[in-house]
């Protein structure tokens, strides 16, 4: 593989899981750590991608406000218009982090009258810009690599939250694994949304599908909603749909 291809094909993965590993880089590539590096150093020096330890971050998720950062933005958009048909008056909604969940707080009509809780603070901002609704943005450790609030005391704080629906988005999601993450901290943190919710929408592009990460969230079966950028009839989509109800 020319270091073009090389180089295109780790752009495309940080785009699409937001966060990559020099590690996971170099076995799917089949080429030495310090070849990642490499590649990362100079996609950086290019403004391509923003390096961190051991791997890289997607520019997309870290300055979404950026115009034409933002990658797949018109199928997020799509998503979250389709996400849009589970809110209802009244109800309590837990939200997480990622691009999606800001077009989808873009969205959200002004006269709606529900009560929100997220962990991204960037997703609060969004929300608060509605007249009707009372956010909640949980505290604790603000994760430089994901924006998102993560530790200790965001768990014990879900802990004592009863929601209606969860809105969550996803790097992986396959019919074997379910739903998965290369980060250990958003791993206990999605857990816990999860866990304190009557029902659960996974919105993702339909590219992260039957993918996996190195660890689980939680299994398929805990999944209610599907939400993609594809026709809830799509042949791509049709063992999922034998397991959960495809939006």
């Amino acid at each position: 593989m020319l270091k073009e291809e090389r180089q295109a094909y780790i752009v495309h993965q940080i785009n699409l899981h937001n966060k990559v590993l020099s590690s996971d880089l170099s076995i799917q590539l089949n080429v030495s750590e310090d070849t990642i590096r490499r590649d990362l150093n100079e996609l950086a020096e290019n403004g391509q991608v923003i390096k961190v330890y051991g791997g890289a971050l997607s520019k997309s998720f870290q300055f979404p406000f950026q115009e034409g950062n933002v990658y797949a933005k018109e199928g997020k958009k799509e998503i979250a218009s389709k996400a849009l048909s589970l809110i209802v008056n009244g109800m309590s909604v837990l939200i997480g982090g990622g691009t999606t969940m800001i077009e989808l707080a873009r969205l959200i009509p002004n006269d709606l009258q529900c009560t929100f809780f997220t962990i991204s603070p960037l997703v609060a901002l969004e929300l608060a810009e509605k007249d009707n609704i009372d956010v909640f943005l949980l505290g604790g450790k603000l994760s430089r690599n994901t924006n998102i609030v993560t530790g200790s005391q965001v768990v014990n704080e879900l802990a004592d939250i009863r929601v209606d629906l969860c809105l969550l988005g996803t790097n992986s999601l396959s019919i074997e694994e379910g739903i998965t993450d290369s980060d250990w901290e958003v791993v206990q943190i999605k857990r816990a949304m999860i866990k304190c919710s009557k029902s659960l929408a996974i919105l993702s592009i339909a590219e992260k599908l039957n993918s996996n990460q190195k660890m689980r969230v939680v299994p398929l079966k805990e999944v209610t909603y599907l939400i993609t950028d594809l026709a809830p009839n799509d042949r791509s989509l049709k063992d999922f749909a034998s397991s959960i109800k495809v939006i």
